[in-house]
């Protein structure tokens, strides 16, 4: 692009911007059939345009590191963990490892069900990148659709025209347009991990994902973490992702999770995003807040006790800030709700 917003001409554009070393980082649990697809769809993309690609297994359990281990593309380096540190852990050390043992220019990252379109990676080496510390993909459902938990977002809080159109609308206050998939570069403040691509030196000033938070709200924590520090990231709708995702499904009064326990990470975290963007007004948000949260019960009819167990502990961790709770505690609350509770 030129500037911000135009595409470079020539022959020599696509191969001058070659030379910028993007290394892609794939999280992986449990998934090895979209694994499969994601894989295929990178190790297509010429060697010259993604020469390495960081594969974090999360003590997959379903012939992952079997599959894994078979490959022979030099391009893979594959990292085992030895528990599953979930994806906000998985992300942590894949970049770290993608930073330590690949020099790389650029990160680009997603999950193991998610995956750039053809020609994505063609798009991101032939933009001018100059001014931005991260890109963000548009990402869309296999069907084609918008995928809503993969749209981004601007703060509302920093702006009192933002906090007005939140009040009035909503998510779709704060959250960028569906109109804006068809225009060209914006400026956003949250985003998420799936085709998101983020400047090296960025990384090496910023930090890692913290990966006490596990799943949900790390890579919204980041990337607002980013800004907060005077980041600038670029929405580039040319740049087109594809995300098989599936953990809510719908309910006749709303939409639930599968598994349950994803609850408690999603809410939690949530909370502690709130608190990084609304500042002091995070306290009169959480009025309205909590008791849509509270209403999302009726969605769970048979396991509504579990739930509203697994939210008030999301709650109470979240203001708090506690971030210690293993694993461990988290699937005991959501096995059933007088089950006791595993202290660190």
């Amino acid at each position: 692009m030129d500037g911000q917003g135009q595409y470079r001409n020539g022959a020599g554009g696509l191969q001058e911007a070659a030379a910028v070393r993007l290394v892609a980082v794939v999280v992986t649990y449990n998934r090895l059939d979209k694994l499969k697809v994601t894989l295929a769809r990178l190790l297509d993309v010429p060697e010259a345009l993604l020469p390495a690609v960081v594969v974090v297994d999360n003590a997959s359990d379903d012939g992952t590191g079997a599959w894994l281990a078979g490959q022979g593309d030099p391009r893979l380096d594959i990292v085992t963990s030895p528990v599953n540190c979930g994806g906000a852990g998985g992300f942590e050390s894949g970049m770290r490892r993608a930073m330590d043992r690949h020099a790389p220019d650029w990160l680009v990252v997603m999950d193991d069900d998610a995956r750039p379109e053809p020609g994505a990676l063609e798009v991101f080496h032939a933009m001018d990148r100059s001014g931005w510390d991260a890109l963000a993909a548009a990402v869309y459902f296999p069907d084609g659709g918008i995928c809503e938990m993969n749209r981004p977002s601007r703060n509302p809080f920093w702006s009192l025209g933002g906090v007005l159109r939140t009040a009035r609308r909503g998510r779709n206050g704060f959250h960028i347009p569906h109109a804006a998939y068809g225009e060209g570069v914006s400026a956003i403040d949250v985003t998420s991990f799936v085709g998101f691509f983020i400047d090296a030196r960025t990384v090496a000033r910023i930090g890692y994902p913290d990966p006490r938070l596990f799943i949900y709200g790390d890579d919204s924590l980041y990337t607002l973490g980013l800004r907060r520090q005077g980041g600038q990231i670029a929405f580039v709708p040319q740049i087109r992702f594809e995300h098989d995702f599936t953990t809510l499904v719908a309910a006749d009064r709303g939409q639930r999770f599968r598994p349950l326990w994803k609850a408690y990470y999603h809410h939690r975290n949530l909370l502690l995003l709130y608190r990084m963007a609304a500042g002091w007004l995070f306290w009169p948000a959480l009025l309205v807040v909590l008791p849509k949260w509270l209403m999302k019960a009726r969605a769970h009819e048979g396991e509504r006790r579990i739930f509203l167990r697994l939210m008030s502990r999301a709650v109470a961790d979240g203001l708090t800030r506690r971030l210690g709770r293993p694993h461990a505690s988290v699937l005991a609350l959501a096995e059933h709700p007088s089950a006791p509770e595993i202290r660190p």
